[in-house]
């Protein structure tokens, strides 16, 4: 495998926060901890850590209290997303000068673009902000797909140095890594979690498991093998990270899948399970009935 600085486990950190929607603080602190003692590096704001809900003040918080906590032991990775261009230019370049070591942006997703309108944005963006630029393709919330050609014409922008891509199709994941795994100056990080060792196998660089939040170590020790060729542990592993993802997302949406999460995280005292509007925390009965499961 290349040696390029964006490789490795990258969990989509949850967003901690109070009963009353404000950013914990302690709790950024301690998940931080949590993920650099097992040397997998967080994506603040991201999906997972309901990034279009955080305010532009607790976001710029959340990235200042990761970079002091990780105290320089991994990468901070900072997700960008929202609609309104200049604003995300002024927060990219906020998160990059608080430390954060690459923007990770999502599409704006209020207008369906073209396949121009998408190359200029992230052009663009590039263009307009200081620190790295790493694309983010998910259909699920932004309902569009970045295109592969799209995606191999902007990895040429010298300040564009990956894609992490959570679109759940093989053809394309073959394709783009087929394209990057012979290059340093870009990026693969695999956002499908259920495929994280065939990615490995096939020559990617990096893994986003959301289910890292509650077992990043079981991701450490899968990407560790896949990248040795163990190939039998790393699916071993596959196998038992899949099983625990369905505790928190089998017959739930996206938005309740991550307010399960943070119930699984609580049981570790990492945070507790508030939800930023419009998610909210699960019921009761549901938050024992996943903690019996554990």
């Amino acid at each position: 495998m290349k040696q390029c600085k964006y490789r490795g486990v990258v969990v989509p950190m949850v967003t901690p926060v109070t009963q009353s929607g404000e950013l914990d603080v302690a709790a950024v602190e301690r998940i931080i901890e949590f993920f650099a003692s097992r040397n997998v590096s967080p994506l603040l704001m991201g999906t997972t850590g309901e990034g279009n809900s955080v305010s532009a003040t607790d976001g710029l918080l959340m990235v200042e209290t990761a970079v002091k906590t990780a105290a320089g032991r991994i990468l901070i990775y900072a997700g960008l997303t929202g609609t309104c261009f200049i604003e995300q230019v002024k927060q990219a370049e906020a998160y990059t000068r608080a430390g954060a070591d690459v923007i990770v942006a999502t599409l704006p997703s209020y207008y369906a673009l073209t396949e121009a309108q998408m190359y200029d944005y992230y052009y663009t963006l590039a263009e307009c902000i200081t620190g790295p630029l790493m694309l983010y393709n998910i259909l699920a919330t932004t309902h569009m797909s970045i295109p592969v050609d799209v995606v191999k014409r902007l990895a040429d922008h010298p300040n564009i140095v990956g894609l992490k891509d959570s679109e759940r199709d093989m053809e394309r994941m073959k394709e783009c890594i087929a394209f990057s795994k012979d290059r340093e100056d870009f990026a693969y990080f695999c956002g499908w979690a259920a495929q994280s060792a065939s990615s490995l196998a096939l020559g990617g660089d990096g893994i986003v498991p959301s289910t890292g939040n509650y077992v990043p170590q079981m991701f450490k020790e899968l990407y560790d093998a896949a990248v040795s060729g163990d190939q039998a542990t790393a699916e071993r592993l596959q196998e038992e990270t899949n099983e625990i993802a369905k505790i928190y997302q089998s017959g739930r949406t996206l938005g309740q899948s991550l307010a399960a999460l943070k119930v699984m995280m609580s049981t570790l005292g990492l945070c507790e399970p508030w939800m930023l509007m419009p998610l909210n925390r699960l019921p009761q009965d549901e938050e024992q009935a996943i903690k019996a499961k554990l």
